[in-house]
């Protein structure tokens, strides 16, 4: 079947068609959402079928972790097995926004999210679209990129039907993004950072705010 394309609000969205969407998450489905950079993939990081459909949809190599999304701080808490300083630092000073942090993962998330690392990427979006299916949805969101693996991000919703096309069941459409970078991401292990990849962030903006914080 073709997928449905259903126009949303990127301001103030609608509240039916969230409702609509966060249905469709809770029964276990892969929904296409507009972000704060590039479309995503959106199904329930708890739910294992959910995980591998995401995975099947993209075509992506199962050793590779699925992003998550949060819609605040403290949801972000829950997933992880320790609350690192540098974690808490960069999040109050950065989300919601284009930066995603890696971290160790609660047991309570599927291994198999984490692309069997038993670490999960975290990102609180600067997009009131997320945040809505996630609180629709009763809890945390893929967010992994809404194209094939080793093809271009989408940043509108006609660039994931042509990519996508049957795979999905529903994306909804905010209009182009405008994205052009994806977003930085760092890794945290204890009280050191790595940068894993700059993107929307620059590396100089993480670094005035740890104020030359350890990297390794």
């Amino acid at each position: 079947m073709p997928v449905e394309v259903l126009k949303i609000s990127s301001k103030a969205p609608e509240s039916d068609v969230v409702d609509y969407a966060a249905g469709f998450i809770r029964r276990g489905e892969v929904v296409g959402i507009p972000t704060d950079t590039f479309y995503g993939l959106s199904a329930d990081p708890f739910n294992l079928a959910a995980i591998e459909a995401v995975f099947q949809a993209k075509g992506r190599p199962e050793t590779k972790a699925l992003p998550i999304l949060v819609s605040s701080i403290e949801q972000a808490v829950t997933l992880m097995r320790e609350v690192p300083d540098i974690f808490l630092a960069l999040a109050h000073k950065f989300w919601p926004g284009a930066l995603t942090l890696v971290v160790e993962a609660t047991h309570r998330l599927p291994l198999k999210v984490t692309g069997n690392s038993g670490r999960v990427a975290l990102r609180w979006a600067n997009s009131p679209i997320p945040t809505a299916i996630i609180s629709a949805a009763g809890g945390p969101i893929t967010g992994t990129s809404a194209n094939l693996s080793g093809f271009p991000s989408c940043t509108n919703a006609a660039q994931i039907v042509k990519q996508l096309g049957t795979r999905l069941p529903l994306i909804l459409d905010a209009g182009d993004t405008g994205a052009v970078l994806a977003s930085t991401i760092v890794r945290i292990d204890g009280d050191h950072w790595t940068l894993a990849r700059e993107g929307a962030l620059p590396e100089a903006d993480i670094l005035k705010a740890l104020k030359g914080g350890s990297t390794s």
